[in-house]
């Protein structure tokens, strides 16, 4: 996915104007316009404030298939547990992440079920 798709994607999955975002970064809906049909790249301090109007990391808006990935975390304990992490086994590194998936899932499940019980 090129810039422009993705700064396209990121805007309408809030339910944003180009008007809107361009307030937001100090631009204007024709620049707006340009990068997201990827006519012009914006200039590195442009996609530093896209990147945290967005909350995805700068290497997610200019690496092409990089993950997406938020630029702020609510709780940054968490990158300081993914640290400890990398110190483990492959073999322990999978159980985590089996734990993981699990408790996402059950999760999910769990906000379904509330959710069926509300309608």
């Amino acid at each position: 996915m090129t810039l422009g798709e993705k700064l396209k994607e990121l805007r309408t999955e809030k339910n944003w104007k180009q008007e809107t975002i361009a307030k937001k970064i100090g631009a204007d809906n024709r620049q707006i316009s340009l990068y997201e049909n990827d006519k012009i790249i914006p200039a590195i301090e442009t996609i530093v404030k896209f990147a945290q109007e967005y909350n995805v990391s700068i290497d997610y808006l200019l690496i092409e298939d990089y993950p997406r990935r938020p630029l702020y975390f609510k709780d940054n304990s968490i990158i300081d547990k993914l640290q400890i992490v990398e110190m483990l086994t492959d073999k322990e590194k999978e159980s985590i992440f089996n734990i993981m998936e699990s408790l996402a899932f059950k999760n999910k499940i769990q906000n379904a079920l509330d959710y069926v019980k509300l309608t």
